[in-house]
């Protein structure tokens, strides 16, 4: 868990999508993660207005981790290889 939280701390200030498991999506710029991975998002809209029109009122949220289905990331700030090798390193630092 602990490579995740530190993985989306350095996405703050980047623009993602989080659906969540009602699936609402919420697009916004990651204005910041807690350890529990709960995200305050800036700047928010929505995919589907249509849907919910109340979220067109809304420019700022809080979100719940446990509510979290994904979270959309940019492609070209996401460094696969080096993610790959530190999920690696956790799983043989949890096997000791």
């Amino acid at each position: 868990m602990a490579l995740f939280y530190s993985f989306f701390k350095s996405l703050v200030g980047k623009d993602v999508v989080v659906e969540l498991k009602n699936d609402l999506s919420i697009c916004g710029t990651l204005h910041s993660v807690d350890q529990y991975l709960n995200i305050k998002l800036t700047d928010i809209s929505v995919t589907d207005p249509e849907k919910y029109p109340h979220m067109l009122s809304v420019k700022n949220c809080f979100i719940r981790g446990s509510v979290v289905r994904y979270v959309q990331l940019p492609a070209d700030e996401v460094d696969t290889q080096l993610l790959q090798d530190a999920a690696r390193k956790e799983a043989l630092q949890q096997k000791q």
